[in-house]
């Protein structure tokens, strides 16, 4: 029987599960575990991990005795004899266990707790007969049918068997890597040490059997050092052996132990032969991390030197060099907090809360979008991207095209205007304030420079996102009166402009240089008046529809704003074309009637 895992809104422990990505999110906390047959256990209960830690132990004992064992038998024999019977019990403990935890289908990704399909399951894996023979006391059992004490080096060579255990550290340490509650750089790091001291240990140990089993002691490389090291101490031989393999290793190569037969010359010659694909292992992981941790620093003074290359090769003056040096080290210093990457992963939806989360009373608070609904404000919001502007650092510049305007979300940026060549200060902008959006709100070129005053983040809203958005909505579009009076003593045709907008945008009060029957019945504002402040841009292209399809896209174009009529369409659509144009056909191959039906942003095409 298969049953799903059940969801949680928190879930504690994702990646440090399973070393699979899909099983790692079914990994639930504890209250949310599915409900299991009777006398089944769950694999991510919490006390069969705590039972699966203890084994680790186990294993790291088993790693390092079995080794030891085979160099000395005494020792295998006798004082760690005991030890060994009672690890192999917790591991016959466990074999016993594993007939009864469930396991993840990896088709379904269900869990199974079937005990006759766990039990089928794990019997016919190759993994249960390994862990029988590394579990099974072969020494114990010859001893009780043989009666003998003593069966010689078989049973070292057998007891190697237990190293089939280290697959549950290799597995431990592919789940900590994923865990990101711990270091990736101190799990590779622990893990790199562990093989190290390993391969160390197991080419002492092998070593010093060789010179154990070899028929003339004193022709061997601890016997030609000390004559009666058969009588020595056993800790005596294995600090000789350890001390040999370390020289070895780090190809240090002191000279005062070397092979003295054939044997220890062949298993010298695989053991460093072994050693350099260790340690190539070994250098090529620590330079992995080590240049992982400094990657954006590398990157960024590479980035550094190609502005600085760039400014030369074009001689830039010198405060405009200032400006992107510090505009590309701000962006590497606030990578972190922006993400951008990151976030273009994440679904549309959690962009959208993240973004409001940030921003969303910061926008509420901008007096251009006090009152409106929330919805038109999270509309607002999901699309908004943030950047960073180091100090005296022009955001706009006065008389550019629209095509964003900036709401401050914290710093403070200066209003300046440029007349007769002179640089005029109008008003001094903090959080919350918007600027650039009177260009973006008349599409007229922007009537002002803004300057960053110091270190500022803002949030930029597209001219094509704003319009898309306060179209089809009712918005409170009363900005002039809330403009600040410096910056309306600067621009005295708003007025003028305004009167040609619909009457229900602004007030006929709050303009009293218009006419005021122009909007003397209606109350309120309305979408209307600042759609005709946003009028519609077109492009056109100078090529037939079918010229474009062949193409598979469409080439580059001439945009431009929509005319008022028909007739003005086609001339300018002969004007970019050289030649007569009788139709003007959509992207979609609908010919243009009405001019109302078409959208900004649309491509015409010439027939």
């Amino acid at each position: 029987m298969s049953r799903r895992v059940s969801s949680s809104a928190e879930i504690r422990n994702l990646a440090a599960v399973s070393s699979g990505l899909l099983t790692a999110f079914v990994a639930a906390n504890d209250q949310t575990l599915p409900r299991l047959r009777k006398h089944v256990i769950a694999p991510y209960d919490r006390r069969y991990r705590w039972w699966q830690m203890f084994l680790i132990l186990l294993v790291i004992y088993s790693a390092w005795a079995s080794p030891f064992e085979l160099a000395f038998q005494k020792v295998g024999s006798g004082s760690l004899l005991a030890i060994d019977l009672v690890v192999d019990v917790f591991f016959g403990v466990d074999i016993i266990v594993s007939f009864f935890v469930a396991y993840l289908d990896g088709s379904t990704y269900l869990l199974v707790d079937d005990r006759k399909k766990i039990a089928l399951r794990y019997v016919t894996r190759p993994w249960f007969a390994m862990d029988v023979a590394s579990t099974l006391p072969f020494q114990v059992i010859y001893r009780i049918v043989t009666g003998k004490h003593n069966g010689g080096s078989v049973f070292g060579f057998i007891n190697l068997l237990r190293l089939w255990r280290l697959r549950r550290v290799s597995t431990l340490f592919t789940r900590l890597e994923k865990d990101i509650r711990f270091s990736y750089f101190w799990t590779r790091f622990v893990k790199l040490i562990c093989v190290t001291l390993f391969a160390l240990h197991s080419a002492a140990c092998v070593y010093f059997w060789l010179a154990m089993h070899y028929r003339i002691k004193q022709k061997t490389w601890i016997g030609s050092q000390i004559h009666d090291f058969m009588d020595r101490s056993i800790w005596l031989g294995y600090t000789y052996a350890v001390y040999w393999s370390i020289t070895t290793l780090t190809t240090v190569g002191y000279g005062d132990l070397h092979a003295e037969n054939t044997g220890e010359k062949l298993f010298n010659i695989f053991f460093m032969l072994f050693n350099i694909g260790l340690t190539s292992y070994i250098i090529g992981n620590m330079t992995n991390l080590i240049v992982h941790s400094a990657t954006r620093t590398f990157i960024m003074r590479d980035k550094v030197h190609q502005v600085l290359r760039f400014a030369s090769k074009n001689l830039l003056p010198e405060g405009l060099r200032e400006q992107m040096l510090a505009h590309m080290q701000l962006k590497f210093k606030t990578m972190e907090l922006q993400q951008e990457e990151i976030l273009a992963d994440l679904p549309k939806a959690v962009r959208s809360s993240i973004a409001q989360h940030l921003f969303q009373r910061t926008v509420e608070s901008t007096y251009l979008f006090k009152g409106i609904s929330p919805d038109f404000i999270a509309q607002l919001v999901s699309e908004m991207k943030a950047e960073y502007f180091p100090p005296k650092v022009d955001i706009i510049l006065q008389n550019e095209m629209p095509t964003d305007c900036y709401i401050i979300v914290s710093g403070a940026v200066d209003v300046l205007t440029n007349k007769n060549g002179t640089e005029k200060f109008v008003s001094k902008l903090g959080p919350a304030d918007m600027v650039g959006e009177i260009g973006v709100i008349f599409n007229m070129p922007q009537p002002f420079t803004v300057r960053s005053r110091k270190l500022s983040q803002v949030v930029r809203i597209s001219h094509q996102h704003l319009r898309q958005i306060v179209q089809p909505c009712n918005i409170d579009a009363e900005y002039l009166k809330n403009l600040r009076e410096e910056i309306v003593a600067e621009l005295p045709f708003i007025e003028e402009l305004n009167c040609g907008i619909n009457a229900n945008l602004i007030p006929s009060e709050e303009l009293p240089n218009c006419d005021a029957s122009i909007s003397s019945e209606k109350e309120g504002t309305n979408i209307e008046g600042l759609r005709k402040t946003l009028p519609t841009r077109v492009i056109i292209h100078a090529h037939r529809l079918s010229e474009s399809r062949k193409t598979e896209g469409h080439s580059l174009g001439r945009l431009t704003y929509l005319p008022d009529s028909i007739e003005e369409l086609m001339k300018l659509a002969e004007q970019s074309s050289g030649q007569a144009v009788e139709k003007i056909l959509t992207a979609d191959g609908a010919e243009v009637e009405d001019l109302l039906t078409l959208r900004d942003n649309d491509h015409l095409f010439i027939c």
